[in-house]
């Protein structure tokens, strides 16, 4: 155990001692206890097995006293045979118990960290749409990776080497107290001049580990934003692919010498530390040698007082970095808990009620909304690796009123900007309402069971999102319990069935990171086949036909005319051409519906719908 509690010592002096700078919250270490509390009873157990193996840590020198006391000097070579055995069989339990104690404290550490990783992620998934678009993903991705990964090898630490050092350390003193008293507090005299090597090599290997995680998140961000598709073909684009390639390996050729810095200055400090337990070893040698001439102590004695202090150095290199190794783990908890603290502003109520399936009425009631703000869905800490919105907060809907019966077709259309994406937001409640109401078949989404309420609406986006995965997989999202010829199905509805037959390894086909495998108009199709196979009962087209070309689009328009029958459907669109046959257009002009009717009633009015259209009507004939 001795080396694994050097080696622990080692990487605890390598974390960021600045840490000891920062502010915990009242209540943060006892939640973090609260975590620990399920694992009493391993937690029990491994207390117990750190006391015996500290234990046997201190029996062995005193076997050695009496080796040398009663087996060498008066020639008993039967106790000497009995003895060495001894020291051999509490050898093999010193492994034994050392491999336990580093399972439970592995173990330990481990289940917390699954549970609160687990927390998180759940809490994370329940956070409104507004939380996402305030936050770096990479923000995010570091609370769930490296601050909980932190607190777990803070607390493993803490259990393996703060707990079990305090205890070997307490019994070692003990012991050679026990001993001699006159050599024991020699060398604690000196342990001070031990401390100093630990701290000086200590704070350098500090900086260098600050250093390397700077770069290497610095690396990370830069990997993670020129390796993903866009950014690949933008670094192509313009060409600056030797710039890219030259700021790499700067970046990377520092991180190359602190990690030959790293291994110099652990072997100093290593050496460092060595070389302070040989003159302590020397001056107990030095003094018990010649008060084992005067008969004052035995030679036994003296070999153990030695063997007890070369035990004593690494558990007292960990324990005087105890501080950083305790305020490491619950800064790690602290920020974890910070977001889940948070509260989701879009919560189901206790008394929810379910959305009915079958066809579906949707009503807006005179309804205002606004974005919320960073103090109502974000965190301080994340908005600062964000990009703090500084724009003051503003109303983006006025009075908005209408109503869809069930199967109808309404149409939003009005210049970019207008609020039209904001108002098919709210029936899916990825955003509540500051006044009037948005209700389905007469239930305000506020009071229906979030789940009920998603499963009855779906949507596809002028931007499909498609998980980096296979096709089949993509589609299974939408109903996990799809069998191959209800995606096929779904798939010739959306007209690209021949695309995807084609394909050699056919639905089993990786469509790459954000589908970029494919185009944007096959995405497209994936995605509406996706909406197909859900066959909600609300469907909600934000320029769903945005990146088809004519003729798909055209093929697509006659795949919706069947998949939309009998259902309530809300189309946004640019193309006045594709919403002809709705049943009631909405015109919406900065956050207001200023115009409604159906086409030819909007065409008879003469407004800003009749001058979009013979706008479009013109360019098309143009073309």
């Amino acid at each position: 155990m001795g080396a694994a509690r050097m080696i622990g010592s080692m990487r605890s002096f390598g974390r960021d001692a600045s840490v000891l700078n920062q502010k915990i919250k009242p209540g943060t270490t006892k939640r973090t206890v609260l975590f620990a509390a399920p694992y009493a009873g391993l937690l029990t157990l491994f207390m117990v097995v750190v006391v015996f193996d500290a234990t046997i840590g201190i029996a062995n020198p005193l076997i050695y006293r009496d080796i040398i006391n009663n087996g060498i000097l008066k020639s008993n070579s039967h106790l000497i045979i009995q003895l060495a055995l001894l020291v051999g069989v509490l050898a093999i339990f010193d492994a034994a118990l050392g491999l336990i104690q580093a399972y439970l404290s592995s173990k330990i550490g481990a289940q917390i960290v699954l549970s609160l990783r687990t927390k998180l992620f759940e809490h994370i998934q329940q956070m409104p749409l507004a939380f996402f678009t305030r936050t770096q993903t990479g923000a995010l991705v570091s609370r769930l990776s490296g601050d909980v990964s932190g607190a777990q090898s803070a607390f493993t630490d803490i259990l393996s080497n703060v707990v079990g050092n305090i205890i070997t350390v307490s019994l070692i003193i003990a012991a050679m107290f026990a001993l001699s008293w006159r050599i024991t507090l020699v060398a604690l005299v000196l342990l001070p001049l031990f401390i100093f090597p630990a701290r000086f090599w200590g704070r350098k290997l500090q900086a260098l580990t600050r250093e390397s995680y700077d770069l290497g998140a610095t690396m990370g961000s830069m990997m993670v934003e020129r390796f993903n598709v866009a950014g690949a073909q933008l670094a192509k684009l313009f060409g600056r692919r030797a710039d890219e390639s030259k700021s790499f390996e700067t970046k990377a050729a520092r991180v190359s010498d602190i990690g030959v810095k790293r291994t110099i200055y652990g072997r100093l400090f290593f050496t460092a530390i060595m070389l302070m337990a040989s003159f302590a070893s020397a001056i107990t040698y030095g003094w018990g040698g010649v008060l084992a001439v005067e008969h004052k102590l035995d030679v036994g004695t003296v070999v153990a007082l030695v063997s007890l202090l070369a035990r004593i150095y690494s558990p007292l290199m960990g324990l005087s970095n105890v501080q950083v190794n305790v305020m490491t783990a619950l800064v790690s908890f602290e920020r974890v808990f910070e977001l889940l603290d948070l509260p989701p502003m879009i919560q189901e109520k206790p008394h929810a009620v379910p959305v009915p399936a079958g066809p579906a009425s949707i009503s807006f009631d005179r309804v205002s909304f606004r974005y919320p703000s960073a103090s109502e869905v974000s965190l301080a800490s994340l908005e600062s690796i964000a990009v703090p919105d500084k724009m003051p907060e503003k109303v983006v809907l006025y009075d908005i009123s209408f109503r869809a019966e069930p199967g109808q077709l309404v149409a939003l259309v009005g210049p970019s900007g207008a609020g039209k994406t904001t108002i098919t937001q709210l029936v899916p409640r990825l955003y509540d309402v500051q006044s009037g109401s948005v209700t389905v078949n007469g239930i305000d989404v506020r009071d229906a069971k979030l789940d009920s309420l998603h499963e009855r609406i779906g949507v596809v986006t002028q931007d499909a999102h498609l998980f980096h995965d296979t096709i089949r997989a993509n589609l299974l999202y939408a109903k996990p319990s799809a069998t191959d010829a209800e995606i096929n199905e779904a798939l010739r509805a959306a007209q690209i069935l021949p695309l995807v037959s084609s394909l050699p390894k056919g639905l089993d086909t990786l469509v790459g990171e954000r589908g970029y495998r494919f185009s944007g108009g096959e995405k497209q199709r994936l995605a509406i086949a996706r909406l197909l196979l859900k066959a909600p009962d609300i469907v909600i087209l934000d320029e769903a036909t945005a990146h088809l070309d004519s003729e798909s689009e055209a093929a697509i328009q006659r795949a919706f005319e069947i998949a939309l029958a009998g259902r309530t459907s809300i189309v946004i669109a640019h193309r006045l051409s594709t919403i002809l046959q709705a049943d009631q257009i909405l015109v919406v002009q900065e956050g207001r519906i200023v115009e409604r009717g159906t086409h030819s009633e909007l065409l008879e009015h003469g407004g800003l719908y009749a001058d979009l259209y013979q706008r479009q009507f013109a360019q098309a004939a143009l073309s």
